[in-house]
């Protein structure tokens, strides 16, 4: 049976890769960098909504994760004085006139329609991990937000704090090791700290990919 065909934007190291292929999907991830490490079935080093425009209308479904350093509240005050691109608007134009289903990952702080946020603790993962989706042309189920069970682990202030949590973000110390950041997303393929970092626990795109199958399986998407 051939698997329904995903075109994953700003892909990195391939942490959203990962996910729909535990769903079953075929994924082709894009980046503008070289990605060594990345997971998937095919890589295109390319400018990202360059691609879409060209291509998009071949896959059955799209992901993307436009660069967030613009809207992401721990990185803002390192990030002081920069100027980042945005680009959700141009991704979703892009991904809209190519007619296929798609959803928009960011951090709550971006200019994208929230229609579903994504927790750690929904999963198990000893990352709490915020990430909003917007979703387009299909339907994908929100898990109820379990509570937290305590703080994120790390130095605050030069004192140490335990919690079930670890922050994969940032170089700075007392964040947690590489071993536990890779348990902690659930990424077993990079041991790179900045690839870690950028990405998104697999789980989450496994969820959305369970869905998207399954309405595929109904009805494919593609032409």
């Amino acid at each position: 049976m051939t698997r329904p065909r995903l075109l994953d934007l700003f892909c990195c190291a391939g942490g959203a890769t990962c996910g729909y292929q535990r769903a079953g999907f075929h994924v082709t991830g894009v980046d503008i960098a070289p990605q060594p490490n990345y997971c998937g079935d095919a890589f295109v080093q390319a400018d990202a909504i360059e691609y879409a425009a060209a291509y998009a209308h071949r896959f059955d479904f799209v992901h993307a994760s436009p660069p967030c350093q613009d809207a992401c509240a721990l990185t803002k005050g390192t990030n002081k004085g920069r100027t980042y691109p945005r680009l959700i608007a141009p991704t979703r134009d892009v991904l809209t006139a190519a007619g296929v289903p798609f959803v928009i990952e960011n951090v709550a702080g971006a200019e994208l329609r929230k229609d579903m946020r994504l927790c750690g603790e929904m999963f198990g993962l000893a990352v709490i991990r915020h990430r909003f989706f917007e979703v387009h042309r299909l339907t994908v189920p929100q898990p109820a937000h379990r509570p937290h069970r305590g703080r994120v682990a790390g130095m605050r202030h030069g004192e140490w704090f335990e919690g079930p949590y670890f922050a994969v973000y940032g170089d700075g110390g007392g964040k947690g090791t590489v071993a536990q950041w890779q348990q902690a997303m659930g990424i077993g393929w990079t041991d790179v700290r900045r690839e870690l970092a950028e990405a998104i626990p697999p789980a989450y795109t496994h969820h959305i990919g369970r869905a998207v199958a399954e309405q595929y399986a109904a009805r494919p998407f593609a032409a």
